[in-house]
């Protein structure tokens, strides 16, 4: 099945579509999800409502745009709103003095066992950044592309690709001696 036979099907409420669909875009969904929250567990409860609204939304979805990009626009605002809870939870829970989390730059939950180095470094990014670098990297996404999904212009994609590259440079030259000369 293509892509329109997909949707279509979607449309028309036939389960094998939606099975499809979630087959042909779910790597992909749990990928940005993954990228912005850094939470494997989340990331996966991103990419279910991610595919909830899709199906409950998809008879808005302009055909004129890529599909590709307006899913994982959504992905994307959904990983926005699960750390805008995090973060705000973490804030709450610090100011009723219960056991405080362990909250490390950008509101990202920090766990108690040394993390893999690129997911360290990583996690250093703001989301937009991070979003930027992993669809760039990724998924081969121009800035335009990039643009679409972080409802941003291309020139501020652009910057946060360019921010993102710095970023890791230079985390990786001073926290890691990993660099030399860069």
């Amino acid at each position: 099945m293509n892509e329109q036979e997909i949707i279509e099907g979607c449309l028309q409420g036939e389960s094998s579509s939606n099975r499809a669909m979630v087959e042909a875009y779910g790597n992909l969904v749990l990928s940005v999800a993954l990228n912005v929250i850094g939470n494997r567990q989340d990331a996966e409860d991103i990419c279910q409502e991610t595919f909830l609204q899709v199906f409950r939304r998809l008879d808005r979805y302009d055909r004129a745009r890529s599909f590709k990009t307006w899913l994982l626009t959504i992905a994307y605002r959904r990983s926005l709103d699960m750390l805008r809870k995090k973060r705000r939870f973490s804030e709450f829970s610090a100011r009723v003095r219960f056991e405080p989390a362990v909250v490390g730059r950008g509101g990202n939950l920090r766990p108690a066992d040394p993390e893999p180095l690129p997911s360290a470094l990583l996690k250093r990014l703001s989301p937009r950044e991070r979003t930027a670098l992993s669809l760039w990297a990724n998924e081969g996404y121009t800035a335009r592309d990039i643009s679409e999904v972080l409802a941003c212009s291309a020139s501020t994609a652009r910057v946060y690709l360019f921010n993102a590259r710095r970023k890791i440079k230079a985390l990786l030259e001073n926290d890691h001696g990993l660099l030399q000369n860069g």
